[in-house]
């Protein structure tokens, strides 16, 4: 009975440790970027992985909380997947008293008839996934959709696109949508996946894996997860970083033409050796 006792005293002391630690991380986050503001419309988009449970959840929190007024809807888009749970996401919703809609497309038919056997499936189910999200913001009002990406999602995302695609960028907390229709937002942007993972099994989430991108164990991301991993045990702090270093961008100490005008140092006057 005693061991009982302070098990639960402990899981309790570790719940308010890390739900403060979010709360903090994605109240600043919404700061820093206004991701949200008055009477907006926010679309969350709940796919059933703890990511976006944890996003929920913050928001509602702080939904309560925040000195301004702002709408929150859950929405998930049922793709097909086959052996998908139907009956979890809009009990979970029911549960917490909050409005929800269920999208229902075929994408998983699609992604599996279009894409090779043992080849990448997120590329073409991200951009249908996100193409019947927009859409529904759009045709419903919402002028805000959050995604679940966290802290390590970006930087992840970075190292891939310059391992990869030889492209430096990342996923920016908030973002006019390639259409111009949409703003997205990601809340979670100042979080740290460790932190989400032990929320998750703290407030134990019913979890819907993935068929798609969950059976793919030799993915690039995964790659690049592990590598992220070993470095953070073996530098403390370099992660920290790396992310500072993506909130601090210097476009003048690059090399792209496009971002910085470098023709017209030639007119200015010449720097002295300090300055550079």
């Amino acid at each position: 009975m005693e061991n009982t006792t302070i098990k639960l005293a402990n899981k309790s002391a570790a719940w308010k440790k890390t739900n403060k630690r979010l709360l903090h991380n994605t109240g600043q986050a919404i700061e820093d970027y206004q991701m949200i503001s008055a009477g907006d419309r926010v679309m969350v988009c709940l796919s059933g992985g703890k990511d976006s449970y944890t996003l929920l959840d913050i928001l509602i929190a702080l939904q309560k909380k925040a000195p301004i007024s702002f709408e929150i809807m859950a929405v998930n888009l049922d793709q097909k997947q086959p052996g998908f749970p139907e009956h979890v996401l809009p009990e979970y919703c029911a549960s917490l008293d909050i409005p929800f809609h269920i999208i229902e497309q075929d994408t998983y038919s699609v992604v599996k008839r279009v894409i090779p056997e043992g080849k990448t499936t997120c590329g073409l189910c991200s951009r249908m996934r996100r193409g019947a999200l927009y859409r529904f913001a759009e045709e419903n009002g919402f002028n805000r959709i959050a995604l679940g990406h966290h802290r390590d999602d970006i930087i992840e995302t970075l190292f891939l696109n310059m391992f990869n695609g030889g492209r430096l960028k990342a996923m920016p907390p908030k973002l006019l949508s390639d259409d111009g229709k949409n703003i997205v937002i990601r809340p979670l942007a100042y979080c740290q996946e460790k932190d989400i993972i032990d929320y998750a099994q703290l407030r134990d989430f019913p979890i819907i894996p993935c068929n798609l991108c969950g059976s793919q164990p030799n993915m690039q991301r995964q790659a690049i997860k592990t590598m992220l991993k070993e470095w953070s045990q073996k530098h403390p702090g370099r992660i920290e970083n790396i992310f500072r270093a993506i909130r601090h961008v210097s476009p003048s100490q690059l090399a792209d033409t496009d971002l910085f005008n470098f023709t017209k140092l030639d007119s200015e006057p010449t720097l002295a050796a300090q300055d550079l």
